[in-house]
């Protein structure tokens, strides 16, 4: 059984996927779809960027960081590296070094399952990452092993080479190709609709009228 596990690469970002999603945030999503989104702990690591990406994903073992070098060899503009670090919590496998190899590769962020570090170097990058924490323990070049581009669980969510990444201050949302244009144009109808309410409201309406909450509450009062 060989140690290191090497899919091809999936098919480089699309321009037309960030056409898509350019406006679209993750919470008006989650209005009207019920899966796809990673937990809340995989949080934005000191920042408040937008990412849209092609999905590259790594299983990496406990201390070893083997694979996660060799991979920002092989990363491309648009890429998102998706890290699955099969449960440890301890050792951090992304900081300064992977993120200064992933910005000159043309990557456009991070998701870690697990702790990252040197938070203050990945905002000088301008490499947002999200992940559930920081620590000052490290992997190191241990060559235990780890699979690339096969399918990963990251925040509670299956990941799969080549998914769409759509990732914000409110959280991160994994999107097959085939699906981007539906959610695109929901999301963008409701958030319209939104503006709309809005409006509405600071001419005098009230939300609970113009959500049909009231009247419910009040037919069964």
């Amino acid at each position: 059984m060989k140690k290191f596990v090497l899919e091809p690469m999936p098919a480089a970002l699309d321009p037309k996927y960030v056409d898509m999603l350019s406006a679209v945030q993750t919470a008006t999503v989650g209005h009207f779809r019920h899966w796809g989104f990673m937990a809340p702990d995989i949080k934005p690591v000191n920042h408040t960027r937008k990412i849209i990406g092609t999905a590259v994903t790594l299983s990496l073992p406990g201390q070893d960081s083997t694979l996660l070098h060799h991979a920002l060899t092989l990363l491309r503009p648009g890429d998102v590296l998706v890290i699955d670090r099969l449960g440890d919590q301890k050792h951090a496998c992304l900081g300064g070094g992977v993120a200064l190899g992933a910005v000159l590769a043309g990557a456009v962020g991070a998701i870690v399952d697990g702790m990252c570090t040197d938070p203050a170097e990945l905002e000088d990058l301008g490499f947002p990452v999200w992940a559930r924490g920081i620590s000052p323990i490290t992997t190191r070049i241990y060559n235990i092993g780890g699979q690339m581009n096969k399918p990963v669980a990251c925040g509670g969510a299956v990941v799969c080479p080549g998914d769409i990444i759509l990732a914000d201050e409110n959280g991160v949302l994994i999107i097959p190709r085939a699906e981007v244009a539906e959610v695109s144009e929901m999301a963008l109808e409701k958030q319209s609709r939104g503006d709309k309410n809005g409006e509405q409201m600071r001419g005098g309406e009230r939300l609970g009228d113009l959500s049909g909450a009231s009247k419910y509450v009040l037919e069964e009062a």
